[in-house]
């Protein structure tokens, strides 16, 4: 019996988590949980599942069945580090990520990670902390918990090509012109997975395969010239490996995140999903195209801060969480997110990234340079 905190459970992942935890009460026990802003359903999961330990951002008014409940920073690093818990679920969005995710590695956890952003950010950081603590870190995205299982096929020397795979978002193949005005309504009708808002509008910028690119690279140690995306609209093949031979081993499955979750949970082992199996007659038109790298300049910007390093990779992810806010916020047009992070990213002077403050300091400036497009377009 493992015992799992959920790391924002009322998210799209941290709910799907739950179901698995569910589906498999003879392995897994929810020992604690955490969220941020969704106070009902925080507390229907303390009301349903009566975790052990939950925390909250701010101090609850309301009675919580009899749950501890904490609140704040330090005592969400005491849940990720708790010597009780076994696996911890990293499904919290954004940067805000990177510091549970360094106290649960510090004391040796298996952290099923859906949480790319802290990867790319905490880059040699992580992988230190990690090493030091003996934990583990299992990939929860769809893709990368493809290519971790894609890669168990071969030796790493047979390698030649990880193969990211990226539905294209909902404006695939519309016009580049006529996205000036797409709307938040309109970026987050992603067309096959059910996301968060945040991720369905990097999926239409393809932002969100930028920081996959970035974070293939930092799971598995490859550089960026031998990790390439190819669009795949049915979200049927998740991604792929290629080796020297010319074979090519392809996870192909429902897009339905329970599987990967499940399995960063269970590995090595394989049980009986709550996902529907894969029928592929219901799928007869499989098809892939090349990224034209211009109408998509989210992917060559990832490119580029993978080559450069140092904070680059830090800035593209915090330019692009504040351009996302400001695009929700109706005062940046669709457009004008990829816009405002190559803004950032020419006026950002870039350094290495030592410790955790080099990597929050990048971020904020990120951030205020985004801020300083915004305010210098809105006078134009």
């Amino acid at each position: 019996m493992q015992n799992v905190a959920i790391l924002g459970s009322t998210g799209s992942i941290g709910r799907q988590a739950l179901d698995v935890v569910r589906a498999h009460p003879d392995m897994f026990r929810l020992y604690g949980v955490s969220a941020h802003s969704s106070e009902a359903a925080f507390l229907d999961i303390l009301l349903s599942e009566r975790p052990q330990r939950a925390v909250f951002s701010r101090p609850l008014s309301t009675a919580v069945f009899g749950v501890e409940v904490s609140n704040g920073e330090q005592a969400l690093l005491d849940l990720a580090s708790d010597p009780k818990v076994d696996v911890v679920v990293m499904a919290i969005s954004g940067i805000a990520a990177l510091k549970p995710l360094l106290s649960a590695l510090r004391a040796g956890k298996r952290v099923a990670i859906a949480n790319k952003e802290s990867l790319v950010c905490g880059g040699n950081l992580v992988k230190e902390v990690l090493q030091r603590g003996g934990g583990e870190l299992l990939p929860v995205d769809s893709e990368q918990s493809a290519l971790f299982q894609c890669l168990q096929n071969g030796r790493r020397d047979e390698v030649e090509k990880l193969i990211l795979t990226a539905s294209g978002g909902p404006f695939f193949r519309r016009p580049r012109a006529e996205l000036k005005d797409i709307t938040p309504a309109e970026a987050v009708k992603h067309p096959t997975w059910s996301m968060g808002r945040k991720i369905s509008l990097d999926s239409a910028t393809l932002m969100n395969k930028g920081l996959e690119i970035m974070e293939a690279a930092r799971l598995f140690d490859f550089p960026g010239e031998r990790i390439d995306v190819l669009i795949h609209p049915q979200s049927v093949v998740h991604s792929m490996v290629a080796y020297r031979d010319g074979t090519v081993m392809a996870n192909l499955s429902c897009a339905d995140m329970r599987l990967p979750i499940q399995y960063a949970m269970t590995w090595p082992e394989r049980v009986p999903s709550p996902a529907r199996p894969l029928k592929l007659w219901e799928h007869p038109d499989l098809a892939f195209y090349r990224p034209d790298m211009d109408r998509f300049p989210a992917l060559k910007m990832a490119y580029a801060c993978l080559k450069a390093g140092g904070g680059c990779p830090v800035v593209y992810n915090g330019a692009n969480e504040r351009a996302a806010a400001l695009f929700f916020e109706g005062k940046l047009g669709f457009l004008e997110i990829e816009e405002s992070v190559a803004y950032a990213l020419d006026r950002f002077e870039n350094r290495p990234m030592g410790d955790l403050d080099d990597i929050l300091g990048a971020d904020g400036e990120a951030r205020r340079l985004v801020d300083e497009f915004y305010m210098t377009r809105s006078k134009v």
